[in-house]
């Protein structure tokens, strides 16, 4: 997947800005949340069984600031272009784990001075976000407090741990941006801003315009179905 590649430019030392404190923002629930299961199930007809909606809530305790700030169309929107991006990435959500078996041995970087305790080629990527990388693990399992570097297959297990691991991509990392994907939408940057953070390397600039158009549609898509639109900021990179 995309993001694979993307997330290897990641640097590996503490992430900023991880959990939310508590009380900065309460964390939304399956009544709060601006994406009900109706809606979720519409954008994602065929989606493996393992992508459960109440996964996704559950996650989002991780993270209240996620599709928690800002007006109501700007949570929606910004559910809705986590979600597509999500999409574009997993096929829909049916893709648990990279299809490319032969990329997974290539996901150690043994300079590491925590090296590769899971092994050679337990780094691949997992998730609606596709994390690789024993970097990205350790990265995103401190800010999760999950031992996410000893046992990465957490992520291909457990539906709300998958979840966590895309939030905290979404709301941590700038990746080949310059702002993360949560601050681009909140901050009214537009979604073009979150395909550069996610992989704006291969997708921006005139590149690969058929991916990057993908994750505009289905933008367009989400945010119908959410009953927004897709507000004034640039949608593409």
């Amino acid at each position: 997947m995309k993001l694979s590649r993307t997330l290897s430019m990641l640097a590996s030392a503490a992430v900023l800005g991880t959990l939310s404190l508590a009380g900065q923002t309460a964390p939304a629930t399956a009544d709060s949340f601006v994406v009900g299961e109706g809606q979720f199930n519409q954008m994602f007809p065929s989606r493996n069984s393992f992508y459960t909606y109440g996964g996704l809530v559950d996650a989002l305790s991780a993270y209240p600031q996620f599709a928690g700030a800002g007006s109501d169309a700007t949570r929606k929107r910004e559910a809705a272009a986590f979600l597509a991006n999500v999409s574009h990435e997993t096929g829909g959500l049916r893709y648990v784990v990279e299809q490319n078996t032969a990329n997974y041995p290539h996901y150690c970087d043994a300079s590491q001075p925590y090296g590769c305790p899971a092994g050679q080629a337990a780094y691949y990527g997992r998730g609606p976000m596709q994390l690789s990388w024993n970097f990205n693990y350790k990265a995103a399992g401190d800010a999760l407090n999950l031992d996410l570097l000893n046992d990465p297959y957490r992520v291909e297990r457990d539906p709300a741990v998958a979840w966590k691991t895309g939030l905290w991509f979404w709301n941590t990392q700038s990746g080949a941006g310059t702002m993360t994907p949560h601050d681009a939408i909140v901050n009214d940057k537009g979604f073009g801003e979150t395909i550069r953070s996610i992989n704006g390397a291969l997708e921006c600039d005139g590149k690969n315009p058929d991916e990057r158009n993908d994750r505009i549609n289905l933008y367009k898509q989400f945010v119908s179905v959410l009953g927004t639109d897709v507000g004034g900021g640039n949608l593409s990179c």
